[in-house]
């Protein structure tokens, strides 16, 4: 135990059979004297905690499990005793299509369990990563998980640590990799005991949940081991095949050596002595390509970081939607969604009229290769921190979703989708929590309507708005049911066209190379803002969209091109090679 500050530290062992507890007297480490060490027998499943300079005895902070939840007793567990159905070579992330899923609202058991038991619906639409929202224990049973503790742990009314190993092992058995969304920049207010231990927080930076991790202050050396050791374990003891990183902006570290550097360079170890590919995955609100660049070129060496630059250019080109970091792109939709297509990021150096100041840096075309940018139309972000947690299905046609579609997982970044997109989920995706404090419960819902009041929703509603009054309140259980998927809407029309697109969309990505060709100079694109229509060329493909509500002559270029899919029955472009598209449709044509 990592306890520099402590005078004295206990080991407690929980009795068993109504036994006391058995109290181990810890003894400095004599070459590190800021650790602590005890000997006491125990198996899998014994439990035990941890008594600061006589206190209250908590949970491990390497926590592997908590039975009772962040404020319990840890559990000891044993790695080993876990059978693994069949060896597994991995799945790296180079041509990848993810798919985003909270284990909480995937079924209405909310567990890993019954996620797992949904997997084959993955595989036949054609994924190859189940991204998997974070899993760390946190107060009560519903979230979104993004305050967990127990960096270590899995969340109990999910199914623990065992039920977390049957789905990775049930995701490799249909041939699906796993990603799992870890959270380094903060931990949750309520059941984070950290404190407690040792300097792992630092007034020297502040972040929104308040005092930064220490990644660079006096003691920063075991917090980044603590951090580093909490990654590696989630892919060596869960064989889980990489991680997506939460708001790497939010890691305060004026270190000369970055700690996503020494992570990305651990990570790249681990699968060398692992033999199989293991990724991270940043979301980043800086748009700088350093993330993504290789250490040996001078980057942080990270496989590849979220693009919210293209989901904001595609959401304004879809809705028109003009508030907040939407203006920014709403001038010149079209343009601003072919400069995304073409150059990665929108904001590479321009000024942000939502930030009012510049932002970004020029991706190098020539040396960071397109997959490394994640493109998505939707993901828990852009979904559930809108007022009524509302998809791009309440609002927009089949059609219109049909062209966001097509621009994702035909374009040149690796695609990402949100559980339910696929058929046009007509369940909502809300914020929603389950704080057992009282008085937390009570703050994060006002806060929730002040956030939204703070933005108009005060103000007479427009027809895509609700009145403040009708903000869900995130305490009240219906907002999580209202949440979880309709599992019979596949089935229902018009939401089986939709998947059967998706399906169709992502065997072309598989098949077709130019789809997955990672020269993002190489894009070309052609758009008409007046026309509502947008073009762009993959090699010996053409992707068309028409956005307008009225049919489009579209100039492809290709005569004779034969259609490969598309959404309304269309003509192939004659001699003049140009295609005329229905309104709100988009085909997919090669040249003949």
């Amino acid at each position: 135990m990592w306890a520099p500050r402590a005078e004295r530290m206990d080991l407690v062992l929980e009795g068993g059979a109504g036994a006391a507890r058995a109290t181990h007297a810890m003894a400095r480490d004599a070459e590190r004297p800021e650790w602590w060490a005890a000997e006491a027998e125990g198996a899998d499943g014994t439990r035990y905690g941890f008594a600061v300079d006589g206190g209250a005895v908590l949970p491990d902070p390497r926590s592997p499990r908590q039975p009772d939840g962040p404020d319990g007793l840890s559990a000891v567990v044993d790695h080993e005793r876990y059978a693994w159905r069949a060896p597994w070579a991995g799945r790296g992330l180079r041509d990848a299509v993810l798919y985003e899923l909270h284990v909480g609202t995937y079924t209405p058991e909310g567990t890993l369990d019954a996620a797992a038991g949904r997997l084959g619906h993955l595989a036949e639409l054609g994924v190859t990563h189940v991204e998997l929202m974070p899993l760390c224990p946190f107060p009560g049973r519903h979230g979104w998980g993004y305050e967990g503790v127990s960096l270590w742990a899995v969340h109990e009314p999910y199914g623990g640590p065992e039920a977390l190993k049957r789905f990775v092992d049930a995701a490799h058995g249909h041939g699906l990799g796993v990603v799992l969304d870890v959270v380094h920049n903060h931990l949750g207010p309520s059941g984070n005991h950290l404190p407690a231990f040792g300097p792992y927080f630092t007034d020297t930076h502040h972040t929104p949940w308040g005092a930064a991790v220490n990644l660079d202050a006096p003691g920063s050396d075991e917090v980044r081991a603590y951090l580093l050791g909490s990654a590696l374990g989630w892919l060596r003891d869960y064989r889980i095949d990489g991680l997506r990183l939460d708001a790497v902006h939010a890691l305060r570290d004026t270190r000369a050596r970055h700690f996503l550097e020494e992570l990305a360079a651990a990570v790249d170890g681990l699968s060398a002595e692992v033999d199989r590919p293991l990724g991270l995955i940043a979301e980043s609100d800086l748009n700088d390509p350093r993330l993504i660049t290789p250490r040996a070129g001078g980057g942080l060496g990270l496989y590849a970081q979220w693009n919210d630059d293209f989901h904001h250019a595609l959401h304004t080109v879809l809705t028109g939607e003009s508030q907040g970091y939407y203006a920014d792109f709403a001038a010149r939709p079209l343009a601003a969604l072919a400069k995304t297509l073409t150059c990665g990021f929108f904001h590479d150096g321009t000024f942000s009229s939502f930030r009012g100041r510049g932002h970004g840096r020029p991706v190098d075309r020539a040396r960071t290769p397109a997959y490394r940018l994640l493109g998505y139309a939707q993901t828990h972000d852009q979904i559930g921190n809108r007022a009524q947690g509302d998809r791009l299905s309440a609002s927009l046609s089949s059609g219109l979703l049909a062209c966001g579609a097509a621009l994702t997982l035909t374009g040149p970044f690796t695609p990402m989708l949100f559980m339910g997109e696929e058929w046009a989920a007509g369940t909502p995706w809300q914020f929603f929590t389950d704080h057992t404090d009282p008085e937390l419960a009570e703050a994060v819902r006002r806060g929730r309507r002040r956030e939204f009041a703070a933005h108009g929703w005060t103000e007479e509603p427009t027809p895509r708005q609700r009145h403040i009054e009708h903000v869900p309140d995130p305490q009240d259980p219906k907002t999580r049911e209202r949440s979880c998927l309709d599992w019979s809407e596949p089935e229902r029309e018009p939401h089986a066209r939709v998947l059967a697109w998706y399906r169709d969309l992502i065997a072309l990505r598989r098949t077709r190379a130019d789809l997955t060709d990672p020269d993002l100079a190489a894009v070309r694109v052609a758009y008409d803002e007046a026309a509502g229509w947008f073009a762009v060329r993959r090699g010996d493909l053409r992707i068309a969209v028409n956005l307008s509500g009225e049919a489009a002559a579209i100039p492809l270029g290709a005569p004779h091109a034969r259609v490969l899919a598309a959404w309304d029955p269309v003509d192939a472009p004659g001699a003049d090679g140009v295609l005329r598209l229905p309104p709100e449709s988009c085909a997919v044509l090669a040249l003949a």
